[in-house]
Parts: C-alpha cells; sequence; structure tokens
C-alpha cells in the first residue's frame, strides 16, 4: 500500500478532532441535573429532602473535581490536563486492552493499534484545549506531529477526506467507549500511520500475547504509552505558542 500524503493524513485528523471535541464539550460543560452549580452552594437543603439529595450527588461529584465543579475551578492549568489523562485516559484504556466489550464488531478493525491510536488521540485534543490550543486546525497539527511524526498544513486536507461529522446529542453517542469506537472506525483508514504512534514497552508488548495476563499488560502498557504521548504533546505545545489561541 502506498504511503498516505500529508494532506490525506491532515484530511482523515481533521475528521477525528470534529468527533471528538462535541463529546469533550459535552463532559465538560453539560449539567443536566444543576450537580456542577450546586457544589458553589454551601446550604445544605435541609427543608427539602429533594435539594438535600442533589446536594450529596453534588459533594461526591465535586470530590471527583469534575470539570465544571468547585473542585476543577481550584485546579491549575496543568493539573486541569492531568485530569483529563488519568481520568479520561484510564477509561478509554479499558476499552483498548479488553477490546471485547465491543461485541462482534471486534472482528472488523486492526484493535489493540486503531483503539490505542483513537484513546491518545481523544486525550491528547483534551489536553490541548486545556493549556488554550483550541482551533481545529492547530489540533490537527498536533495530533499529526505527535501520533504520525509528520508536520503538516491542515489548512487545506483534501477534499474526500474532509467532512463534518454530526456534532448535537441526538446524533451521537457522546460517552467516553462510544466515542473512541466512533473515532477509531474514522481512523481505519490510517492502518499504516498506526505503528508510528507512543507505544507500549516491548517486554510489555510481548506479554499481552500470553492468555490470562495479555490483558492487563496491555492495559499497563497503553498507559505507559500514553504518558508518553502526553509529554510529547506538552513539548509541542510549548514548542509552538503560536498554536494557542489568545483570549
Amino acid at each position: 500500500m502506498a504511503e498516505m500524503s500529508d494532506a490525506q493524513v491532515a484530511g482523515i485528523l481533521d475528521r477525528t478532532v470534529a468527533g471528538i471535541n462535541p463529546v469533550l464539550d459535552t463532559l465538560a460543560h453539560r449539567d443536566p441535573l444543576g450537580l456542577k452549580r450546586h457544589t458553589f452552594h454551601d446550604d445544605r437543603h435541609r427543608d427539602s429532602t429533594v435539594q438535600r439529595a442533589l446536594h450529596l450527588l453534588a459533594d461526591a461529584l465535586d470530590v471527583t473535581d469534575w470539570p465544571g465543579t468547585k473542585g476543577w475551578s481550584s485546579r491549575s492549568m496543568n493539573s486541569r490536563a492531568d485530569w483529563w489523562i488519568g481520568r479520561i485516559g484510564a477509561v478509554n484504556n479499558i476499552a483498548v486492552a479488553y477490546p471485547g466489550v465491543f461485541g462482534a464488531w471486534t472482528r472488523r478493525l486492526p484493535l489493540s493499534s486503531t483503539l490505542g491510536f483513537a484513546n491518545q488521540a481523544m486525550v491528547l485534543v483534551a489536553i490541548a484545549r486545556e493549556y488554550g490550543v483550541t482551533e481545529r486546525s492547530r489540533q490537527v497539527q498536533l495530533l499529526a506531529a505527535v501520533l504520525c511524526g509528520r508536520t503538516v498544513d491542515p489548512a487545506m486536507p483534501e477534499d474526500d477526506q474532509r467532512s463534518e461529522l454530526p456534532t448535537e446529542p441526538v446524533e451521537r453517542r457522546h460517552t467516553l467507549v462510544g466515542t473512541i469506537w466512533e473515532t477509531a472506525k474514522v481512523l481505519r483508514s490510517l492502518t499504516g500511520e498506526m505503528e508510528r504512534r507512543p507505544g507500549s514497552p516491548g517486554p510489555l508488548r510481548l506479554l499481552t500475547y500470553i492468555p490470562i495476563i495479555g490483558a492487563p499488560a496491555s492495559y499497563i502498557g497503553e498507559r505507559f504509552a500514553l504518558a508518553q504521548a502526553t509529554r510529547q504533546a506538552r513539548k509541542w505545545i510549548a514548542d509552538h505558542p503560536e498554536a494557542i489561541t489568545r483570549t
């Protein structure tokens, strides 16, 4: 198979970013029960059973420092980026290590590489947003550099590669596992690029072939790989201050 051009890679990554950002927006901003808002209130609402119950739930949410809560507001920029790595990355790594959660569909993709790539893409976009890299084109450049080892100009991806994914909640499954799967399907044509991403250390990669311990070894290996990817992403952002949107 011929190597993909930079324009083709940029186009596919552009679609990937288009699908990831709405999900991150939902996780960061939606508050349908008002629990995030409750974390800023000290009133225990002892005269209302419903409000008291909501406040208890809000307290539990606040302990996690979920985006939009009082705990989140006290975090530094670096700490917020770490939150996405530690929380979202950890959850998605389970799907990468145990692809059986997707059932019969697991036969449709080269899963270990594709899901790992999708997970890293999602986390890197999340931390990029915390550092002010909010323009889609810049996020594409970041993913191309860290995950594909390419320097791309995403301004003009090939027309047949660039398209908008649905962004409304009714049109997309705004869940972590659902998003990593949808992202993996978008990325499946990047097969030749998958091995360029930061990967699991050699010894752990060998252990993934051993029954029983293979999945835990894969999980640990992906944690190492994600840590390496995020270090490279932070360095890329530091080296490209022009990518940060000034507010």
